[in-house]
């Protein structure tokens, strides 16, 4: 299994468009083979900081993801709605899940 950290800022003015986006890849991306859990956080800190929680089955998976329809639309419109890059950390779980 591959966990994946994913912090997203949002320019100030602009939360409630990323949200909207964010929450298409939620629902489009749980359907993909291979998505174990992919879930959408918002900090309790900063509204504009919204992190996803995501567990694949494999790197394949994952790469697969990064190439759907739905991620390459994100990435034609993420530049204008974000005051950051997206920085995205990969993971290998150590302990058995619950």
């Amino acid at each position: 299994m591959l966990t994946v950290i994913a912090t997203i800022t949002a320019k100030s003015g602009r939360v409630g468009e990323v949200r909207r986006e964010l929450d298409k890849l939620v629902t489009a991306t749980r359907r993909e083979e291979g998505c174990i859990n992919y879930d959408l956080h918002v900090s309790l800190k900063d509204a504009c900081t919204f992190v996803f929680y995501e567990n694949w089955e494999s790197g394949e998976a994952l790469r697969a993801h990064a190439a759907s329809p739905h991620m390459q639309a994100w990435a034609g419109v993420r530049e204008a709605l974000l005051a950051a890059p997206v920085k995205v950390e990969l993971f290998h779980m150590l302990s058995e899940p619950a």
